[in-house]
């Protein structure tokens, strides 16, 4: 895998690789073209540094004796980011670094997989977020990110998609899907919009009042 960055636009959506499960060379690689910056969590460093990839910041609480000066020189220059607050993960504090440095967007990849509560955590959290950064968690299966009050976008027949509330979401309604909403609501544990796909080649409208509502992309 490159060790370079093809763009370096501040415009672009930067990249944190956090310490879940492995997503695929190819998905890293096509991410890696368009981050201007790449940062990676501590617990995750082992794991990166074998691709060969070129590290811009790498982040954490750096607990357990472990020491980020080993890295500075493998990875010159590198920025290391001391975040010892307790009160939030790792993954929040790499977001909160994005924020401070005027980032607008980032894309977030070994996030899910591997524990089930730090999935939970790392999905639930976009909505935090919102008015702050769009956040975009990717892995080989689907894409998943925080949806406006009025979201459209094209896809091709059959597409998997998967409406998830965070909490309750209010005054649903979809176009184009095979189990369409009309003015319904959403709450999660006890009702979602799970395992839904596109009818025919063309825009899907998914609209709500009120609440935090998650779009799955599934890729089965």
């Amino acid at each position: 895998m490159s060790s370079h960055h093809i763009v370096r636009d501040d415009q672009e959506p930067a990249l944190i690789i956090a310490n879940g499960a492995s997503c695929s060379l190819e998905l890293l690689g096509q991410l890696l073209e368009w981050s201007p910056v790449v940062v990676v969590l501590d617990s995750a460093i082992e794991r990166v540094l074998p691709l060969d990839i070129k590290i811009d910041v790498l982040l954490g609480d750096f607990d357990n004796n472990f020491n980020p000066e080993i890295y500075a020189e493998k990875q010159f220059p590198l920025q290391i980011v001391h975040t010892p607050n307790q009160d939030k993960t790792d993954l929040e504090k790499a977001f909160d670094y994005l924020i401070e440095k005027g980032h607008k967007a980032v894309n977030v990849v070994w996030a899910t997989g591997k524990r089930a509560d730090h999935t939970i955590t790392n999905i639930t959290n976009i909505v935090r977020y919102r008015n702050k950064l769009k956040i975009v968690i990717l892995d080989d299966h689907s894409k998943i990110f925080l949806l406006p009050n009025t979201f459209e976008k094209w896809y091709p027949a059959h597409t998997p998609l998967s409406l998830i509330p965070i909490g309750k979401v209010t005054q649903i309604k979809t176009e184009n899907l095979f189990y369409p909403l009309h003015n319904e609501e959403l709450t999660i544990g006890y009702r979602t919009g799970s395992s839904n796909h596109v009818t025919k080649d063309g825009i899907v409208k998914i609209e709500h009042a009120e609440g935090d509502l998650l779009l799955m992309e599934c890729f089965d």
